[in-house]
């Protein structure tokens, strides 16, 4: 029982860190779906916190389910981003992006009024006055994986 104990108290000493997962949703034009937040100021993709436990893929269909209503599959890992701490955030971040498929035209799109204001398809020539760096880049890290079919980009700051 001891080294069963010592080990639980091994797992509760290490490190954590937070997660997040997002969709790379595009038009049948191949522009970016992207929404906005009401809780800041720079829009955002759809996706969101990864809660307690959650794999990376089922986090993002339901942050997804949650934001705009949609039911997607997710699609293969595009993007794997890593962020040391900062003055805002205490602990490291690892964000997950992974394809989210074409939205059809005419798909309806519901938003989670809690957290969101609007949302909009983009061209990828615009992702840098909408979305903060961090993201665009991986915005663009991931339309490339998406059409090399090279493997997830790994990204880190």
């Amino acid at each position: 029982m001891s080294a069963f104990l010592d080990r639980a108290e091994w797992f509760a000493s290490l490190p954590t860190m937070y997660g997040t997962a997002a969709a790379l949703m595009l038009s049948e034009s191949g522009e970016i779906l992207i929404v906005k937040p009401n809780y800041r100021p720079r829009w955002s993709l759809p996706g969101g916190i990864l809660e307690d436990g959650e794999p990376p893929h089922v986090g993002c269909a339901r942050e997804v389910r949650e934001e705009i209503g949609l039911d997607v599959t997710v699609g293969e890992l595009l993007v794997v981003a890593w962020f040391a701490p900062d003055d805002d955030r205490p602990r490291p971040m690892v964000a997950f992006l992974f394809d989210g498929g074409v939205v059809p035209e005419g798909t309806e799109i519901t938003l989670q009024e809690e957290e969101l204001d609007d949302w909009r398809f983009v061209p990828a020539s615009d992702l840098d006055s909408h979305l903060p760096s961090p993201m665009a880049n991986r915005v663009r890290a991931g339309l490339q994986t998406r059409e090399t079919r090279t493997g997830a980009a790994y990204l880190y700051s």
